[in-house]
């Protein structure tokens, strides 16, 4: 696929099929997420891949009940966690390039996978606190999002997208 189709063709998947993920195709996402741009480099991203039931259980019961979130979670082989350390990253101007460094690194995840037939869903409503303790990560590190990811076993149809119009401008604000 070219770029644009890859974009076009990724959905957030919620169901997945009972097919483990080949080892490259991990390894091709993971790589793709490693080259993400960070703030002066600083690389502060951090992934855990949870393959296994309990483990993918244990981050499933740090979401609320009525999260679908928490189904994807354990429907799909596994699990990609990922964290950032604030030490290896700045707040600049109010600006927190943890938080963007992370959104980046996330973003090329998602994108290498839809590119491998893969799907994720892009989860951050979970209780930090309980995710941190089920996968032993330090106090010093942010368990800032996760991804069930898997071969799709829905077929998703694009959501509506603003049209260019209301969201480009042209030299200033509010400028066509």
């Amino acid at each position: 696929m070219d770029f644009l189709e890859v974009v076009q063709a990724r959905r957030s998947l919620r169901t997945y099929l009972d097919k483990p993920v080949e080892r490259e195709k991990l390894e091709y996402v993971l790589e793709s997420a490693r080259l993400a741009p960070s703030w002066k480099n600083l690389q502060c991203w951090r992934f855990i891949v949870v393959g296994d039931e309990a483990g993918r259980k244990a981050l499933a019961e740090c979401m609320a009940e009525s999260n679908p979130g928490r189904k994807a979670l354990m429907g799909a082989p596994m699990v990609i966690v990922l964290c950032a350390l604030p030490a290896e990253s700045e707040i600049w101007e109010g600006k927190d390039f943890m938080m963007l460094d992370a959104g980046l690194a996330m973003e090329h995840l998602v994108l290498a996978a839809t590119n491998q037939g893969l799907g994720t869903c892009w989860q951050g409503l979970f209780n930090e606190v309980k995710a941190r303790e089920a996968l032993n990560v330090p106090e010093n590190v942010r368990v800032v999002a996760m991804t069930p990811l898997g071969y799709a076993a829905e077929e998703r149809r694009p959501r509506p997208r603003k049209a260019m119009a209301e969201i480009v401008f042209y030299e200033k604000w509010g400028q066509a």
